[in-house]
């Protein structure tokens, strides 16, 4: 038999995020034993995803932005998918993963569109530290913003909710920005736009929206955004999956044989 000359290459493998060895682990240049010791749990997210430390003030807000994904109660898609797999009798990690699988454009999908749409407009404009110039030019991308979608009768991702007027979490976000004077050019523009926006429309920021432009003024890309929601949501479904267990009978029903409308092939 001919031998198999498919090799791995031994350093096929590179990460600048941990480095294991002989009883030690080292995670973006620190021993992970000293961060055991002296971080928080946000702070270890913050620097795993971002490569550093979080500032004081950088981790305060990163750990607001956190718990205020934790949890939606039963009406998510994610949650209840969670539950429906959990109450068959598969194991946590199989409803984690179904919950995960649920989100999608529909669900948990708008906050890296936001962040898309701030950083863009932020990035195609010409900030110079001056902030009557600035905010000048800041509402006016929130006019861009605007005519380009509510003009147009396109929903702007990151505002309205199906269940809230005011999303308490996105409200308290803002307050706490506004408070701790942690307010950069894409939560001035999320403000400026959810003036224009409730002006002509009654809606405001949700949780996505506001938490899309806090992100973006601490320094992450789109691309992150829906991976930072998933860490802050699996807490919150972990809590389900348990309860679900716990509490409620096996084998859950979606839904009984009187419920199912049957359409019939004419």
């Amino acid at each position: 038999m001919q031998d198999n000359n498919f090799k791995i290459d031994r350093h096929s493998l590179k990460t600048a995020i941990s480095r294991v060895e002989t009883d030690k682990i080292v995670t973006r240049g620190y021993n992970q034993r000293d961060l055991i010791e002296k971080i928080r749990y946000s702070d270890m997210v913050f620097l795993l995803l971002k490569g550093r430390l979080p500032s004081i003030m950088e981790g305060k807000i990163f750990n607001h932005v956190l718990v205020s994904f934790c949890d939606h109660g039963v009406t998510p898609p994610s949650t209840q998918t969670a539950r429906i797999v959990t109450s068959s009798g598969s194991p946590v990690n199989s409803a984690v993963a179904g919950a995960l699988l649920s989100f999608g454009h529909k669900h948990a999908g708008a906050i890296e569109k936001a962040m898309e749409l701030y950083q863009s407009k932020i990035n195609s404009s010409y900030l110079i530290d001056d902030s009557e110039i600035d905010n000048k030019q800041i509402a006016g991308l929130a006019i861009e913003i605007y005519q380009d979608y509510i003009l147009k009768g396109k929903k702007v991702p990151g505002f309205g909710h199906r269940y809230h007027n005011i999303d308490p979490r996105a409200n308290k976000l803002m307050e706490i920005v506004i408070k701790e004077g942690f307010i950069g050019p894409h939560i001035k523009l999320a403000l400026a736009l959810e003036d224009l926006i409730y002006e002509k429309k009654q809606i405001r920021l949700n949780v996505d929206g506001a938490n899309a432009a806090i992100l973006s003024d601490l320094g992450f890309t789109p691309d992150l955004g829906l991976g930072v929601f998933i860490i802050g949501r699996i807490p919150g479904i972990i809590a389900h999956i348990h309860e679900e267990k716990m509490d409620e009978d096996e084998f859950r029903r979606f839904c009984d044989l009187d419920d199912v409308i049957y359409q019939q092939k004419r």
